[in-house]
């Protein structure tokens, strides 16, 4: 496996990788919230094409936004629900 040379487009906040064979993995460069790793978030990924990773990418992100703001509504509605001591 090698870094994609600088002509291949890169994924923001991620590592492109190119195999030797062609095949396409993007690592990310930071730690997904736990929250989103529980959720099934996937930090690394791996398609044919770069269309096919770019994509991939997209789905994991917005996989991980949802997990985040589920949990932030959750917190929200249970400090508003809990009694005040």
């Amino acid at each position: 496996m090698h870094n994609t040379p600088a002509s291949t487009p890169a994924i923001p906040g991620w590592r492109l990788i190119v195999s030797d064979t062609g095949r396409y993995w993007a690592i990310r460069n930071r730690a997904f919230p736990r929250v989103a790793l529980r959720a099934g978030v996937e930090p690394a990924v791996d398609a044919d094409t770069l269309e096919e990773v770019q994509a991939a990418v997209a789905e994991q992100e917005d996989k991980a936004r949802t997990a985040v703001a589920a949990e932030k509504t959750a917190v929200a509605a249970a400090e508003k629900t809990e009694p005040v001591s």
